[in-house]
């Protein structure tokens, strides 16, 4: 579904990774970790297409990014569902409008009632018509979450989901990631997290990815 061959990528200071090949394939669960700053979220954009490499190449579904024209990226960004770590809202929309977003932004249509089991997939039907900035950390998480796969996406990419929850939360949210998982989505999730990362390896087959060293490596049996 995703794969980079020897893909590098720099802001003009240098290469932040290089040489990256890696293929993460249909209902693959994948997590990428690595000191901050090594580059855990720029690899996330590259998997969809906000960022181009530096140099080699990124294939989404066998079609090199850089041969997308931008309705074309748009209809792929279609199958990818992304969690960013500082999840933003439409604060004047309530949660049932924000989760709706990905569906009535582009024109396709919306069934409440679809929103409302999504909404109460991830604890929050009794929130739906509150508005963002009277959510809890959790409560923000599990939204972005719940807005990110209203589209039904093949592959979920999340950019350090938990950083700011505690482990109570943490764990709910890896547990409906992994649920995703188990009805056939690809999760990424990009984290520092190492008792996260143990805590699903317990439950999934999980792949580690560690970025260090401006390379990509495979972790060990260490976590």
């Amino acid at each position: 579904m995703i794969q980079f061959e020897d893909v590098a990528h720099d802001y003009g200071g240098g290469a932040l990774f290089e040489g990256v090949t890696v293929a993460l394939d249909a209902g693959s669960f994948h997590f990428l970790t690595g000191p901050s700053g090594a580059g855990k979220s720029t690899f996330l954009k590259l998997c969809y297409g906000e960022l181009l490499p530096s140099r080699g190449t990124v294939l989404l579904n066998d079609t090199s990014l850089r041969s997308m024209s931008r309705d074309a990226l748009a209809e792929m960004r279609n199958s990818i569902g992304v969690v960013h770590q500082d999840c933003q809202f439409l604060d004047h929309l309530d949660i049932r409008s924000n989760v709706a977003l990905p569906l009535s932004a582009t024109g396709r249509p919306v069934s409440e009632r679809d929103v409302d089991d999504l909404l109460n997939w991830v604890g929050l039907r009794a929130q739906a018509e509150a508005l963002p900035p009277t959510l809890s950390g959790g409560e923000r998480q599990r939204a972005a979450l719940a807005r990110a796969v209203i589209a039904a996406p093949r592959v979920l990419l999340a950019d350090e989901p938990t950083g700011n929850l505690d482990w109570d939360m943490s764990q709910r949210l890896l547990s409906l990631m992994m649920e995703l998982n188990r009805m056939g989505t690809a999760v990424l999730i990009a984290t520092h997290d190492m008792n996260l990362i143990r805590t699903a390896k317990s439950h999934v087959s999980a792949r580690v990815l560690r970025i260090a060293g401006r390379k990509l490596q495979s972790a060990g049996s260490e976590l």
